[in-house]
């Protein structure tokens, strides 16, 4: 245990909690994404102060997947220690997600959505992670190797068997999203949450997945609302030399940086200037502007991202003027 830290005691004054879908469940305006930062190379003096800040900040929805890392299951196993070391009194405070889907070991069974896959990963995860169940277990992918009744099947039985309270689905598209909540709710366990990728860059869920969770009761919750920091003031200028995009990160590479969008992103960051905000700040109020949307999860590499996102929940809303003038930017 680490005797020092005591969580701040207005944190749930700092953000606002919002509903996720039918369900009883709440969610902090802005989760903190363990997928980078967080694996076996990062600075465990950061990684701490960062997840020690996001909890004094009000939140309270931690995201990671067996994958995350590098090397895969890192992440989980720094948020295991931070957990066991200074979190554990919190514990019942706090809304952690795991996933599966993506390729984890070597095999047949390492990756994909079968039971088989699905179960091993999730009593893999909470080794690692130290905990007897997780809040919240997703699918990460769809898998069109293996069918969608067994996947199903599989995610309601660690509801009913108490390794996950929730189930939810990432990536999954409008008519494949609405196909699985409606066999989980025949199964007894509603889907809360589609996790999706979306930002001022990547709109596409807009017209068909963010009406079909609504439709079926699933709150969304936005990963990469920043596109992997380009919605910010850090590539203003161009590529800096320790950016995401000159270390080709997955999440954001050179060649995504055109002209074209650094333009874009500098009318933005006017835009967003002239209310006296960061960039930052006006595309985390761009994807919560939808009350489906449930959490915009930030990736962090230090204290000041996660202040400043969830100070991004106290700026004025953005009104139909405004919108307006962010699409006539995106047209």
């Amino acid at each position: 245990m680490d005797d020092n830290y005591l969580a701040a005691p207005d944190r749930y004054q700092r953000q606002p909690y919002r509903p996720v879908g039918r369900h009883g469940l709440r969610l902090p305006g802005i989760g903190l994404g363990l997928w980078h930062n967080f694996g076996a190379g990062s600075d465990p003096a950061t990684a701490k102060a960062m997840v020690h800040q996001a909890f004094d900040l009000g939140i309270t929805h931690f995201d990671l997947a067996n994958n995350y890392g590098p090397p895969p299951g890192s992440a989980e196993l720094t948020f295991g220690t931070l957990l066991k070391r200074s979190l554990a009194p919190y514990r019942d405070e706090l809304i952690i997600a795991s996933k599966a889907g993506y390729v984890m070991w070597d095999g047949p069974y390492g990756d994909g959505g079968s039971a088989k896959y699905l179960f091993a990963s999730l009593h893999q995860s909470l080794r690692r992670l130290g905990l007897d169940y997780v809040d919240i277990f997703y699918h990460h992918r769809p898998d069109p190797r293996t069918p969608l009744e067994e996947t199903c099947q599989a995610l309601a039985l660690m509801v009913r068997q108490g390794k996950a309270l929730y189930i939810g689905l990432s990536n999954y598209p409008a008519p494949l999203a609405a196909k699985a909540a409606a066999r989980l709710a025949e199964l007894g366990t509603p889907c809360l949450v589609n996790q999706l990728k979306y930002s001022l860059f990547q709109r596409d869920v807009e017209p068909d997945t963010l009406p079909a969770c609504r439709e079926h009761g699933m709150g969304v919750v936005a990963f990469s609302p920043l596109a992997g920091g380009l919605l910010s003031d850090r590539y203003l200028a161009g590529i800096p030399a320790d950016s995401r995009a000159a270390s080709a990160s997955p999440f954001l590479t050179a060649d995504q940086i055109t002209e074209e969008k650094l333009a874009t992103v500098r009318a933005l960051h006017a835009l967003a200037l002239q209310r006296g905000q960061s960039l930052s700040q006006l595309a985390l109020q761009w994807v919560l502007r939808d009350p489906v949307v449930s959490c915009a999860l930030i990736g962090a590499s230090h204290p000041q991202q996660i202040t400043s996102a969830v100070d991004a929940l106290g700026q004025p809303p953005l009104d139909d003027d405004l919108q307006q003038k962010i699409l006539s930017i995106l047209a």
